[in-house]
């Protein structure tokens, strides 16, 4: 991987001269921001509205590929080079954001790291109970820090604040238009706090208050936003694919001592794991239902409409249904 964004950088090195030249990364007077994940994205979108400046918004990861396997490409490299805002997540997903950073040719552009936005809101990933490690963090020692959640767009609090930072860095380039900005951004974060209040009604109104996820958990800061209890087969960044046997014998017992009726996965089509420890119930009548952690949004799904509160309200859907 190091060899590889060695090569990117030669690439930028190379070519950086073509885009640094005079307009501090713009064509045609144009703002360009380029974000890496579908929130962010959608969150911008959301705040530019009508577009006045005629801004030119990139989504790096847009075929699907998730922020963990992700790899950016000698292009995805120049854009964030030229850009005039790049915003990304920050956790170890987007170690290769440094080297690109480094590079840039655009010296006044923006840049916005969600982990560091939120500070101490930021999470650190937890292996509870029954929850499978990786295996090749048995031999790392205790040198590391501490590996950080990275799904923060995943609470709509969290949301809340990025918006909000998001549109204030917006305005700061295109001061002209501030007043649409903050009022798109307004009307967003109200929606926003109308969705959360609706999660927090159907969580208190709720007769079960955990989830059991037969795969991997990227939903630690909804759950804690709620107040949720949950176990799962892996963390949420976590490479496993195969549980043991352990852990599926542990999670079919929590399914059967808690009475639960659904097993929980992430968007996908294995379901594999979830299905085998419904097989492992006593019943073996348990529902396999699905919430989505936006982690595979292409670009064909933004053209056909899909976005950040219509996932979030398909996930409210899903979890009054798994919480009866």
């Amino acid at each position: 991987m190091k060899r590889f964004i060695l090569i990117l950088a030669v690439a930028v090195l190379a070519l950086g001269c073509l885009t640094a030249c005079g307009n501090g990364g713009k064509d045609n007077g144009k703002l360009k921001i380029v974000t890496t994940i579908f929130p962010e994205y959608d969150w911008v979108m959301n705040i530019l509205g009508d577009n006045p400046a005629g801004a030119e918004v990139t989504m790096l990861l847009d075929s699907g590929v998730d922020l963990h396997s992700f790899q950016p490409t000698a292009e995805d490299i120049l854009k964030i080079a030229s850009c005039d805002m790049f915003i990304y997540v920050g956790g170890e997903s987007d170690a290769w954001v440094e080297d690109a950073l480094r590079n840039a040719s655009n010296k006044n552009r923006i840049v916005i790291n969600l982990l560091e936005v939120l500070g101490d809101k930021v999470k650190e990933e937890e292996l509870v109970e029954g929850m499978q490690g990786e295996e090749e963090e048995e031999g790392e020692g205790e040198e590391e820090g501490p590996e950080y959640d990275e799904h923060v767009w995943l609470s709509l609090k969290n949301a809340s604040i990025l918006v909000n930072k998001i549109a204030e860095s917006i305005a700061k380039l295109d001061p002209e238009h501030k007043s649409i900005y903050s009022f798109n951004a307004k009307n967003y974060g109200d929606k926003l706090n109308t969705l959360d209040t609706s999660f927090k009604e159907a969580v208190d109104a709720a007769s079960v208050k955990t989830l059991l996820f037969g795969d991997r958990f990227p939903f630690r800061y909804l759950t804690d936003d709620y107040g949720l209890k949950y176990y799962a087969a892996f963390v949420g960044c976590s490479a496993e694919t195969e549980a043991s046997f352990k852990t599926i014998v542990f999670l079919a017992n929590k399914m059967d001592e808690l009475s639960l009726h659904a097993v929980m996965t992430i968007e996908g089509t294995d379901h594999r794991i979830a299905e085998t420890i419904i097989q492992n119930t006593h019943s073996k009548d348990q529902k396999v239902l699905t919430l989505d952690s936006m982690q595979s949004v292409t670009s064909a799904d933004v053209k056909s409409g899909t976005t950040y509160l219509g996932i979030m309200e398909s996930n409210l859907a899903v979890l009054k249904e798994a919480l009866k």
